[in-house]
């Protein structure tokens, strides 16, 4: 289903899922009010009081018919307690949903024990970092996610590369992924229409990265702001200007796209490998970075633009080599002769890199010796694609951008985010966010 844009066809949709649900009657208390059709809430335990929604009451394996419960075969991963799960092993609870921005109520905490969890969506997209909670002190904590299929029109879908077609971000459900020392309580999921959507178009240093230990910015700048904001990252592994536009990308966007959302574009990596009359950095590159600014614009939206990540490659001296060319100057000439907002990463990893140095710089990447990971044989050695921690800080690095920018989007940015200085980066040492446990060794489209 395409954006729902009616409460009638809200109601309709939402009572096809319920009547779906009413099929597992022995959990099924009370699933909503005529005040609350728009909101999903299960509850967790065996003696859960909360006479509203689903009772889980078991480690319920998810199933089709069913459209919810326990997945990624981590039923076995769950304890069911008196009113929690709790669990020690990365674990995945999935909802059957059609496409739309959904915003998630998780209660979490246990009267037995602290907590310490870490909850991720989707395609790993970081919801809540470690977050430690005390014994009895049970917290509820408030985040967005936006669900999307394939789907423009009746004529029309995104084209999906193939590496693309089983991953959680392009399936019919919402995912969500707990890590650490897990207990929850309950999970209240409202579909929302009225947040602001931040649309990412970029290639594989901003794509929400499937598996480990590949992974990029826009996975994790979702962690950084309030719950008025959610995050659509239509990125895509080895995607230029124009493969991105070809794939109907940029016309899902568009269908989707309302006033006061955000359109930010990084591209560069792979546009470099264009040649021929036309193209490169002047000609094509800039030519198309000038139709998705004003084509968001035509929606009212506001366009970003993002310089490119900088490859890691180091001169003898200790500075950072240019391995974009002429593309980072593009870009900001596209930006100056069209007022439009820029962020320039570019600049910003060159300082970041630069700051750690050659081999502390190795650390935000995708660089493991041989078996560090299960089935890797050969050592991994990457110097385009980030790990989480580097992922992170240039996440960061957008972020202080956002802030330096006169758009409102950098007022929607969480207060307790604190400044970034890339000359004062942080460091591999204190990078403690837990791994999800599925894993690739094949890296991603692009270079």
């Amino acid at each position: 289903m395409i954006k729902i844009k009616t409460s009638l066809l809200i109601l309709f949709c939402f009572t096809i899922q319920m009547n779906s649900f009413a099929l597992n009657t022995s959990s099924l208390t009370e699933i909503t009010t005529s005040k609350d059709i728009e909101s999903q809430l299960f509850n967790f335990g065996t003696q859960s009081k909360n006479k509203k929604g689903i009772l889980i009451n078991s480690a319920l394996i998810y199933n089709e018919t069913l459209g919810y419960g326990f997945d990624i075969n981590s039923a076995s991963n769950v304890k069911i307690n008196p009113n929690t799960f709790s669990t020690t092993k990365p674990t995945y609870f999935s909802v059957k949903l059609p496409e739309g921005n959904y915003q998630i109520e998780v209660v979490i905490g246990s009267s037995e024990k602290q907590s310490n969890i870490t909850i991720k969506a989707e395609s790993r997209r970081l919801m809540l970092d470690q977050l430690s909670i005390k014994k009895g002190k049970p917290v509820t904590k408030i985040f967005n996610v936006n669900v999307r299929t394939p789907k423009i029109d009746d004529n029309q879908n995104v084209s999906l590369k193939d590496r693309e077609k089983d991953i959680f971000n392009w399936d019919d459900k919402l995912t969500l992924e707990f890590l650490g020392e897990v207990a929850v309580q309950s999970i209240k999921i409202t579909l929302k229409d009225n947040l602001t959507v931040i649309y990412l178009a970029g290639d594989s240093t901003v794509t929400d990265q499937d598996v480990e230990p590949w992974a990029s910015w826009g996975q994790f700048i979702t962690n950084y702001f309030d719950d008025s904001v959610v995050v659509a990252n239509y990125a895509v592994s080895g995607s230029a200007l124009p493969s991105f536009k070809a794939g109907n990308r940029l016309k899902k966007i568009l269908s989707l796209i309302k006033k006061g959302d955000y359109l930010f574009v990084e591209f560069a990596h792979n546009d470099e490998k264009i040649k021929g009359e036309g193209n490169g950095a002047w000609g094509s590159y800039s030519t198309l970075l000038t139709e998705f600014v004003q084509a968001a614009r035509d929606k009212g939206a506001i366009a970003v633009l993002v310089t490119p990540t900088q490859r890691r490659s180091f001169n003898e001296n200790g500075t950072l080599k240019e391995t974009h060319g002429d593309f980072p100057a593009a870009m900001r000439t596209v930006a100056q002769k069209n007022n439009v907002s820029l962020i320039d990463v570019t600049k910003m990893t060159t300082e970041l890199y630069e700051t750690w140095g050659d081999e502390p710089s190795r650390k935000a990447f995708v660089q493991y010796p041989a078996n560090t990971f299960p089935g890797q044989v050969k050592a991994l050695e990457d110097n385009t694609h980030f790990n989480s921690f580097g992922a992170n800080e240039i996440a960061l690095c957008v972020v202080k951008g956002i802030r330096e920018l006169d758009i409102p989007l950098k007022k929607q940015i969480q207060k307790e985010v604190p400044n970034y200085n890339p000359k004062k980066p942080n460091y591999f040492s204190s990078w403690t966010l837990p791994m999800s446990d599925r894993f690739e060794t094949t890296k991603p489209d692009g270079n």
